[in-house]
């Protein structure tokens, strides 16, 4: 399919701001003042920007552990998920939360929590209410490969394709749940053909091809909203840093050298560079860009870091029993 300049534009914007995000809390997270776990999606950034970009801002998103680009593509407020980290009462969580624990209501970002899978039920709910409702709502949620070894997502997968649910199930395959290889973890099989045999109509998507992901969340969407059965897309995607943290950990050679420099030599945001640099004022968009973003980013962090300490006894103020 052939893409305006605009929308390439506008991807790339998207995913170069989360490369920048997570790049620039790798810098600081040695500093010690972010005292929360991070996972960071540097290498994966296409899944969450072409998928974002077919969303509405009423359409909802939930997201998993690693969920900073999917808070950000969505359009979720970034001072609010820096001061987040912080742990800063600025923050989305109100600074109790942490990195996994993002959300955003006034961008459809529904909410994000570490246990694996938990959230996919959760989506599946809330396309069950919105159908309830009669709201023209599709909801979006994104998982790891090894989330589709958890019974739940298969109890949730049947719930939306027998009530026919307005769900798209993004699958990031980065090929790895922690240190263990998928080929360890799941028998000799597609996931994205399981799901089709679980009743979805099921996609195969490169993941670090933003145009691609675009491409099939856009066609999933309009299905969805015409009232078809939950789709499933499965991208297949890499991250380059380590499962949680912000370093560099194939020096413990669970990883094969050839195949980190295969995926990296693949990147998302270098590919849509690459096409926006040929246009005639490509280098100066492109610099243009990168100047933006970080002098979003910079001022963003100085609010963060300047917000207030949550007071224990607002702590209570924010539970439900």
């Amino acid at each position: 399919m052939n893409h305006p300049v605009k929308r390439i534009e506008s991807l790339y914007r998207a995913m170069q701001r989360i490369r920048r995000v997570e790049e620039a809390i790798a810098d600081r997270y040695a500093a010690q003042e972010m005292r929360c776990p991070v996972h960071l999606s540097i290498g994966q950034e296409a899944v969450a920007a072409g998928v974002c970009a077919a969303l509405t801002r009423q359409d909802g998103v939930f997201s998993s552990h690693r969920a900073h680009a999917h808070y950000l593509a969505k359009g979720g407020n970034l001072t609010a998920m820096l001061a987040e980290i912080y742990g800063k009462a600025e923050g989305c969580c109100k600074g109790v939360g942490g990195s996994m624990h993002m959300i955003d209501l006034a961008a459809g970002f529904l909410g994000a929590v570490p246990i694996v899978g938990a959230t996919v039920p959760l989506a599946v709910g809330a396309a069950w209410a919105a159908r309830l409702r009669g709201e023209d709502k599709v909801i979006a949620v994104f998982f790891g490969d090894g989330t589709f070894e958890e019974g739940v997502v298969y109890e949730s997968i049947n719930f939306a394709v027998l009530h026919q649910l307005p769900v798209l199930f993004v699958c990031e395959n980065n090929l790895y749940a922690c240190y263990t290889r998928l080929s360890a973890r799941q028998a000799d099989r597609s996931i994205h053909g399981v799901a089709a045999a679980c009743g979805c109509r099921a996609m195969n998507v490169d993941g670090n091809d933003a145009l691609a992901v675009f491409d099939a969340a856009s066609r999933a969407v309009a299905d969805l909203r015409a009232g078809s059965h939950p789709v499933f897309l499965e991208c297949s995607t890499y991250r380059w840093r380590e499962h949680c943290g912000p370093n560099i950990d194939d020096d413990l050679g669970y990883r094969p050298e050839a195949e980190v420099a295969e995926w990296m030599s693949a990147c998302p945001v270098n590919r849509l560079a690459t096409m926006l640099n040929v246009l005639p004022e490509g280098q100066d968009l492109l610099v243009n860009i990168e100047r933006e973003i970080v002098e979003e980013i910079n001022d963003a962090f100085i609010c963060a870091l300047a917000g207030s300490t949550p007071l224990q006894a607002d702590l209570p103020g924010y539970l439900y029993a």
